[in-house]
């Protein structure tokens, strides 16, 4: 006959190794996450202008055929400014009906767009009195934004602002709490958002003189969130 005793004793076992387990078990640290910005200001180098041919006929196989050749000859002018083939780039070409109020149609719109990327921001202003020429009252300037080519090293200085300015506002609340800031436990970069471009909406057919156009400078934003662990 079994002892009453091991069914105690394997109890007390089963007992001390639960215990053993929790005593295992560790809570995470306490933390403290910041955000950091870092901000560096540069010069635009690079424009990418939105070119527009919008041409209109009674049928669309006329508006078509109009605004094909304006087209071709305003990427003709394009790269005799200098513009690469590899930045020269044709899209949203629409073929719309042109509704009277009383809902019956008088026509078709055709819109073609070509985007020119030009590395010399100086030189865009011509580009743009050239393109009047190449489609005359069919040419629209409907968008410009200004970039930078290579911006490795502002990006690089922002980034470090970003880090040491999320670092300083880590010390200050650890400090108000009395507590010791201690290890980063992570960084993540916050994805930034595109370059607002600078929209324009107008006819070159008036031949207006000279476009100027002025880059000015342009801000590099870099935001970093770090979670530090405190002591």
């Amino acid at each position: 006959m079994a002892s009453p005793r091991v069914p105690a004793a394997l109890a007390l076992l089963t007992a001390a190794l639960l215990l053993a387990g929790c005593s295992g078990q560790s809570e995470d640290p306490p933390v403290i996450s910041t955000q950091g910005t870092g901000i560096v200001t540069g010069s635009p180098d690079t424009v990418t202008i939105v070119l527009g041919v919008e041409t209109r006929a009674s049928d669309a196989s006329t508006a078509l055929t109009d605004n094909a050749e304006r087209a071709r000859s305003l990427i003709e002018t394009i790269k005799a400014q200098g513009v690469e083939e590899e930045d020269i780039a044709t899209k949203n070409l629409s073929v719309q009906p042109n509704f009277l109020p009383s809902g019956s149609i008088d026509g078709y719109i055709v819109t073609n767009q070509v985007t020119a990327t030009l590395r010399d921001v100086d030189r865009s202003g011509d580009l743009i009195d050239a393109a009047a020429g190449a489609a005359g009252d069919a040419s629209r300037v409907q968008q410009l934004t200004f970039s930078i080519d290579d911006d490795s090293d502002l990006r690089a200085q922002a980034r470090a602002q970003a880090v040491t300015r999320a670092e300083e506002q880590a010390q200050q609340i650890a400090e108000a709490a009395g507590a010791e800031l201690g290890a980063v436990q992570s960084i993540t970069e916050v994805p930034e958002t595109e370059a607002t471009p600078f929209p324009v909406s107008r006819s070159l057919a008036d031949g207006a003189a000279s476009t100027p156009i002025e880059a000015g400078s342009q801000d590099l934003t870099v935001s970093v969130s770090v979670t530090y662990e405190i002591n």
